[in-house]
C-alpha cells in the first residue's frame, strides 16, 4: 500500500495541479481488487487513519454521509453499497442515550443515498441540501464511484479530498456540486475508479507500444525523438476526437465488478465506521460489512 498526500496551499499550485486548493489522498493498493479479509481490514484503518486527520470536528457532532450513484447500475453503486454497510447512530443516540452516546466513543451519523436525476427527477444536490437544511449535520462526506484517466487505477485506489465532488464529471455528465459552497458545511469526498473511458484504454495501449518501440529505437535518431517528444495530453485529446464517432462517449468497467463493488464497499464502509465511531473496535464494525 502507498498513501499520497497532496496539500495544495494557493492559486499558483491549483493551477499547476489542475485541481482545486484543499488536502488530497490517495490510498494505492494494488492487490485491492482481491478478496482478502486480513487485506480489507488493513486498508480500512488505514482509511480510518486519515479521515481522522481530516474530520476536524467535535465528537458530539453529526455526521451526514452521503452514497451517490445509480444502484441499478453496478459500476454506479458503490455509494450506495456504502450506505447499506454503515452503522447509523444518530436516531439511536436520540432515543437511547443512556446506551448510546459520545462518551463511548459513538459520534452521531446519519446516511442518505438520494439516487441520480433520472430515477427522481430532483437534482442530487438540491436533495442533500434539504436534508441539510432539515438535520443541519456539521460534516459531509460524499462516496462516489469514479472515471480513472488509467486502466491499472480501476478499484486499486482509493482518493480522499476535501474540496467536495461534481456527481458525473467524470463521464461527462457534470451535476450540481456537493463542495462547502453549496452545501454551508465542510465536504469529504472519497471514490474509487470503477470505469475507464475507451479513449483512455486506446491512449494507455499506444503509450505500451510508443514505449516498446522507445525501447528498441536508436538513441538520438529522427524517430527516437519523434517518440520522445509526443505530447500525452494532445495525444490523449487527439484519440477521443478520432474516436468520438465511431463509439461515442463510451466507458468501459471490469466483467468482475459486481464482486470488486462490495469488495470496495465493504472497504470503505469499515474506514468510515472506524473513523466516525472510534469506540468501535474493527471486529464489532466487521460483522455490519457481511
Amino acid at each position: 500500500m502507498t498513501i499520497s498526500r497532496v496539500r495544495i496551499k494557493d492559486e499558483q499550485g491549483a493551477k499547476a495541479m489542475g485541481k482545486p486548493i484543499g488536502y488530497y489522498v490517495t490510498l494505492e493498493v494494488p492487490r485491492l481488487k482481491e478478496k482478502d479479509p486480513d487485506l480489507t481490514e488493513e486498508v480500512s484503518k488505514n482509511l480510518a487513519d486519515e479521515l481522522e486527520r481530516m474530520v476536524e470536528i467535535p465528537r458530539d457532532a453529526t455526521v451526514l454521509v452521503v452514497g451517490l450513484g445509480n444502484w441499478n447500475v453496478t459500476p454506479d453503486s458503490l455509494g450506495p453499497k456504502v450506505i447499506e454497510k454503515l452503522i447509523v447512530t444518530r436516531h439511536l443516540i436520540q432515543h437511547m442515550p443512556g446506551q448510546f452516546n459520545t462518551k463511548k466513543g459513538i459520534r452521531p451519523v446519519c446516511a442518505l443515498a438520494p439516487g441520480v436525476l433520472g430515477i427522481t427527477g430532483i437534482e442530487t444536490g438540491d436533495i442533500i441540501r434539504g436534508i441539510v437544511e432539515k438535520v443541519k449535520p456539521h460534516m459531509i462526506i460524499a462516496i462516489d464511484a469514479l472515471a480513472s484517466r488509467s486502466m491499472e487505477r480501476i478499484s486499486t485506489t482509493i482518493q480522499i479530498a476535501d474540496t467536495g465532488v461534481y456527481p458525473g464529471s467524470g463521464v461527462g455528465n457534470k451535476r450540481m456540486g456537493i463542495t462547502r459552497e453549496t452545501m454551508g458545511v465542510p465536504v469529504i469526498a472519497i471514490g474509487i475508479p470503477t470505469v475507464v473511458d475507451a479513449a483512455t484504454m486506446a491512449n494507455d495501449t499506444l503509450d505500451m507500444l510508443i514505449g516498446q518501440f522507445t525501447r528498441q529505437a536508436t538513441p538520438g535518431s529522427d524517430f527516437y525523438k519523434l517518440l520522445e517528444e509526443l505530447d500525452k495530453d494532445e495525444k490523449h485529446k487527439l484519440i477521443r476526437e478520432v474516436m468520438r464517432p465511431f463509439v461515442g462517449e463510451l466507458v468501459v468497467t471490469p466483467k468482475e465488478i459486481d464482486a470488486l463493488i462490495d469488495n470496495a464497499a465493504k472497504t470503505l464502509a469499515g474506514g468510515l465506521n472506524l473513523a466516525l465511531h472510534p469506540g468501535i473496535e474493527y471486529h464489532e464494525v466487521s460483522t455490519f460489512l457481511q
